[in-house]
């Protein structure tokens, strides 16, 4: 098991080499830079750290949680409010689940709202992935709902009239996970997405949803994937490349 685990770990962080790589040379002096959320992401950082001349060139990042925040400050980049970004070259993260098209799932970190409006904002949207996280049919993955905590009970049921098995997010220690927008996050597994770009829409149609963790109708452009044959790029149909 620990042997499995390092070994994802070393994909990740090859594929975090190769993020930072094509991020610093892509994207222009005076930009701002995109970044994700996740363990990923975490290596994404720590490659862009090696590089200090490279990143002081930038504006500063847009950040999509306190840890990656925290991760970015420590190398010395500023952090800019997404309210305050005219243009977004590139947004870099990772995902728990992506498929043929880029559609992902995303969230088990919990920053699914703010990855999503940075997705929204961003050019052209990079997914950082190692191979386990390719898969034919989204679902195997427990789909993360951002929710207002008085319509839990409500949302619950609609997801399990769905075919779903709903359960709100707790923290280890078993008290109710609270996102930084003081919501609640409704985990769903069983769920067969057959149709992800339907199935987001109906989630985000019901009251009391602030985000479901689908990104369909925004997937990513391109993904760099590890795996036994290294970092590759798999691109998508509607890819948007700098």
């Amino acid at each position: 098991m620990k042997s499995n685990q390092n070994a994802q770990n070393l994909l990740k962080q090859q594929v975090g080499q190769a993020g930072a790589e094509y991020m610093l040379e892509k994207v222009p002096a005076g930009a701002v830079l995109g970044i994700g959320t996740g363990s990923t992401v975490n290596y994404l950082i720590e490659a862009l750290a090696k590089y200090p001349q490279h990143i002081q060139r930038y504006r500063g990042a847009v950040s999509t949680s306190d840890a990656t925040t925290a991760r970015l400050q420590a190398c010395g980049i500023p952090i800019i409010d997404i309210n305050e970004v005219e243009d977004l070259p590139l947004y870099m993260d990772g995902a728990d689940e992506i498929n043929a098209q880029g559609q992902m799932i995303k969230g088990g970190g919990g920053a699914l709202t703010q990855e999503k409006i940075v997705a929204m904002v961003a050019d052209v949207f990079i997914c950082l992935a190692d191979a386990s996280k390719r898969v034919q049919q989204l679902g195997r993955f427990p789909l993360p709902i951002e929710v207002i905590p008085i319509a839990q009970r409500a949302i619950t049921q609609k997801l399990k009239a769905l075919g779903g098995m709903p359960t709100v997010r707790h923290t280890p220690q078993g008290a109710i996970y609270t996102t930084c927008h003081t919501n609640w996050i409704i985990d769903v597994a069983g769920l067969d997405i057959h149709d992800p770009i339907a199935l987001e829409t109906e989630i985000n149609n019901w009251p009391g949803v602030v985000t479901v963790g689908l990104f369909a109708r925004r997937a990513a452009d391109s993904c760099l994937l590890a795996g036994e044959q290294g970092v590759q790029w798999v691109h998508f149909p509607d890819q948007n490349m700098i």
